[in-house]
């Protein structure tokens, strides 16, 4: 990031979120975090990310904006993003330079069993957003989308120039709705906006109901770990530091239209609109037995297997092509899965014990 500008963050209190706050007002940023601390998993990490930012417990349930202990140019206030005429408020008194979206109703299986919330956070929720941009002027918007649209595709490296126009579950289809709305208002109001599809993000205070998290439990608590299509599945393991690099380089350059693009022979990445799509991956799919084998090394403890069938919503294999990010922001992940799942482990120890 060069010069400081004035950030809101969305999802403060979430896994991404978390980090990218600390690093955005470590370097001297203006940051307003927002987050509804829903128990969607456990708020007890959300609350314990927020202390880590220096926002105590009863601060944050203030619903008021509150200043970080210990980062000056951080502040943080409880809100949800559906409440339309409290984030109408929020864009009204706050000039921010920039949006950082990462906010969301998280999960594939959980679509399934609660659709409800993700139309409401994931689409009313992210319209209320658009339309808080467009009230501002908002100079970039950056917002969060995921490997999931590329659905029931099997080209693999996933490409932001090939259709995603197949998801398999509610949650990616509300993923792709949003690079849809993010594009149309990016036509019609100028607003710059960028999306970054994230394939599988890990890492220390991640999120629990991913797998790599909860089998790190069951392999302490000595109970078995469940493995979907009897484990033959593979994923691009993302780690987070990866991911903040990836998030400070974006947000520094917002989009242009491009030039080139034809409506003849459409570029489904790019646009003559100032709106560009990114995967964020680690650009390797690697076997769900080699996370399970890091996890035992570093925990120091076998698991023991529980073999399932594929369940809906999934997906075999996930794999990005990063090549668009190398060339436009000379951005290549650097952390492979072994001494990612390494910092993961130690943290997550630390933390459990902690806890108890």
């Amino acid at each position: 990031m060069r010069d400081p500008m004035k950030i809101l963050v969305t999802g403060a209190a979430g896994f991404i979120g978390f980090h990218i706050c600390r690093r955005l007002a470590e370097v001297g940023n203006e940051v307003l975090g927002i987050d509804s601390i829903n128990d969607y998993y456990d708020p007890r990490l959300k609350y314990a990310r927020l202390a880590e930012l220096g926002i105590s417990r009863a601060a944050a349930d203030s619903c008021v904006r509150s200043p970080s202990a210990t980062l000056p140019s951080l502040r943080f206030q409880r809100l949800r993003l559906e409440d339309t005429k409290a984030m109408e408020q929020l864009f009204s008194e706050s000039a921010f330079s920039s949006v950082l979206h990462l906010a969301a109703q998280a999960g594939v299986r959980y679509s399934l069993e609660n659709p409800r919330a993700y139309v409401e956070a994931n689409i009313a929720g992210f319209l209320n957003v658009l339309e808080g941009c467009r009230a501002i002027r908002a100079s970039h918007l950056v917002f969060a989308s995921s490997s999931s649209v590329y659905g029931a595709s099997r080209r693999i490296p996933f490409s932001e120039h090939e259709a995603a126009d197949h998801p398999i579950s509610l949650y990616a289809a509300t993923k792709r709705s949003n690079e849809l709305m993010a594009h149309s208002y990016s036509h019609l109001y100028g607003i710059p906006s960028t999306g970054l599809r994230f394939f599988t993000v890990y890492g220390p205070w991640g999120r629990p109901d991913m797998a790599y998290y909860k089998f790190a439990r069951a392999i302490i608590d000595g109970k078995p770990i469940d493995l979907y299509n009897s484990g033959d599945l593979k994923r691009d393991f993302t780690y987070i530091d990866d991911v903040v690099s990836a998030l400070e380089r974006v947000m520094s350059r917002p989009p242009a239209p491009d030039k080139h693009w034809s409506a003849e022979e459409p570029d489904l990445g790019t646009s003559s609109a100032p709106f560009r799509i990114y995967n964020l991956g680690n650009s390797t799919a690697e076997p769900l037995a080699n996370l399970v084998s890091a996890l035992e090394t570093c925990i120091g403890r076998k698991a023991t297997r529980h073999m399932l069938p594929m369940q809906p919503g999934d997906v075999y294999v996930t794999q990005a092509d990063v090549s668009d990010m190398e060339q436009d922001f000379g951005w290549h992940p650097s952390t492979s899965l072994k001494e990612g799942i390494e910092r993961f482990a130690e943290w997550f120890t630390s933390y459990e014990r902690d806890a108890k």
